[in-house]
């Protein structure tokens, strides 16, 4: 059985066990290829995403879920002992160190990063390990802490910023928020890496609409805002938020 026949299956199962017991059941984190599977399945109970916070990328399904009230993810601060001493540590350095402790990558969710401290979302369950054996991330001794709710930075929307296109269409936009060619825009739809709403698409002449929001694996997400206005030349100013 390939990943996708376990997942449907995985999600098939939880979603029947909540609809024959009448309780809430929750996935592990899905990541948005994950997502977009799940949102293509035909399920007998409803569900909703989250990740700890609105804006998160990866999100558990709580099936049966009325509110995101209960969720089993715990926020952990990892911040350096002494900042002075500490290295730059990127999200890559936090995931690697994480993954050295042989934690599954379906155990945790997102790693929002300032000021050199991380809050990295993770399943309540995992939080206790983490919080003991994490200490050192690259030559960096750290300390970990959970955090009490989100801090507020995560769901802080991106700065709006104004872009040029030449139309509407995803590949248009993409191709114009990341200084690609349209050329190599055509192949991430083709690769399947290009996501709008968390959902996979391949057809890159789809149009935006107002609110979307754009994942591009390898280069990052946007929000679509809105077309502000036509130019002369007949092309389009529209404004997006970046996720840098």
């Amino acid at each position: 059985m390939d990943d996708k026949e376990l997942l449907k299956s995985r999600m098939e199962d939880l979603s029947q066990r909540a609809f024959n017991r009448n309780y809430t059941t929750y996935s592990e984190f899905l990541n948005i290829e994950e997502i977009s599977r799940l949102k293509s399945m035909r399920l007998p109970t409803n569900y909703i995403l989250y990740g700890g916070y609105n804006n998160a990328e990866r999100c558990i399904a709580g099936f049966s879920c009325e509110s995101t009230d209960g969720f089993p993810i715990d926020c952990i601060e990892i911040s350096p002992v002494n900042e002075k001493f500490a290295d730059k540590l990127s999200h890559r350095d936090f995931l690697g160190s994480l993954m050295n402790l042989g934690i599954n990558r379906n155990l945790l969710g997102d790693i929002a990063i300032k000021n050199n401290t991380g809050y990295l979302f993770c399943l309540s369950n995992i939080s206790k390990y983490i919080i003991e054996n994490l200490s050192r991330i690259k030559h960096t001794s750290v300390k970990c802490s959970i955090y009490d709710g989100a801090p507020d930075f995560v769901n802080q929307l991106p700065q709006s910023e104004e872009i040029i296109v030449s139309s509407l269409r995803a590949d248009a936009v993409i191709a114009s928020v990341y200084s690609l060619s349209r050329k190599v825009t055509g192949e991430l739809f083709s690769l399947g890496r290009v996501f709008v709403n968390s959902k996979q698409t391949y057809k890159d002449s789809v149009s935006l609409k107002n609110g979307d929001v754009v994942s591009v694996r390898g280069y990052g997400r946007f929000i679509f805002e809105e077309q502000l206005r036509e130019t002369k030349k007949h092309r389009y100013i529209v404004s997006v938020r970046i996720y840098r």
